[in-house]
């Protein structure tokens, strides 16, 4: 039986490292991709469906735990996760709970492979990912940041005015490399707050993230439509926008 991995990491040095040292180690592990991000990551496991994911922590717009934490609301991607970490011990915790394993960076080759063996048996067992996917990345999420409330306004500018804006009223939000747009029925307004800080924020059993630049309000809307190669678009009630949803969060509509 042939398995599968991916490696997520940002620094291109330390992700060719990894790969050529899984390698040697596991030569019947195919690494099928290797990337320098998360929503890369997902684009890889959605279309790849490895085994093994090998996460690092801390990427740019999209984490390794974001990336876990979509794994574990998407049923139909089924992979043990490996994280890959600099951080001390007090993060550590949290990952020898459930069955993922860790890398604390710099990792030792007997590290690698201690993980390698304990990777085999479990698949060798044919053991399914760890069910508390789900548990452990809010766990991790804990360590790494204290929880804060959900928001309840956005303070966002119209023109020279500043309005604030209750977040009930928010229809999507969209950024560009600059910007995010605040759109509501009856405004657009303009923040600075990039969508990896918002979807920290906001209730995300409300607000679905449905591409790496789009969170969407889940009670507006409208209307779900695909394309001919099977891209999906939504629409939201009181606005004219097509809004894209990118692979990594087509599962949210699977039903649809």
């Amino acid at each position: 039986m042939t398995l599968r991995a991916i490696i997520a990491e940002d620094e291109p040095i330390l992700r060719s490292q990894l790969k050529s040292k899984l390698n040697k180690l596991w030569p019947e592990l195919q690494i099928v991709a290797d990337v320098g991000d998360g929503e890369a990551a997902l684009e890889a496991i959605a279309a790849h469906r490895p085994e093994l994911a090998f996460l690092d922590i801390r990427m740019p717009e999209m984490t390794g735990v974001d990336v876990a934490r979509s794994i574990a609301a998407n049923p139909d991607l089924k992979c043990h996760v490996v994280f890959v970490t600099a951080f001390d011990q007090y993060a550590v915790e949290a990952f020898q709970t459930g069955a993922a394993d860790y890398l604390l960076k710099p990792y030792s080759d007997e590290r690698l492979t201690l993980t390698v063996q304990r990777l085999q048996q479990r698949l060798g067992q044919q053991a399914a990912p760890a069910q508390d996917l789900r548990a452990l990345v809010a766990q991790i999420s804990a360590q790494l940041k204290p929880e804060a409330e959900p928001l309840r306004w956005i303070k966002a500018s119209v023109g020279n005015h500043l309005r604030l804006i209750p977040i009930d009223e928010v229809l999507f939000f969209q950024s560009d490399e600059k910007y995010t747009l605040v759109a509501t029925k009856d405004l657009d307004a303009l923040i600075r707050t990039p969508i990896k800080e918002l979807i920290e924020g906001v209730d995300t059993e409300r607000f679905w993230q449905i591409h790496r630049s789009t969170i969407v309000n889940a009670s507006a809307i409208e209307l779900v439509t695909r394309d001919e190669r099977g891209q999906a678009s939504v629409r939201v009630k009181g606005r004219k926008e097509n809004l894209a949803v990118s692979r990594p969060f087509s599962h949210l509509f699977k039903q649809m």
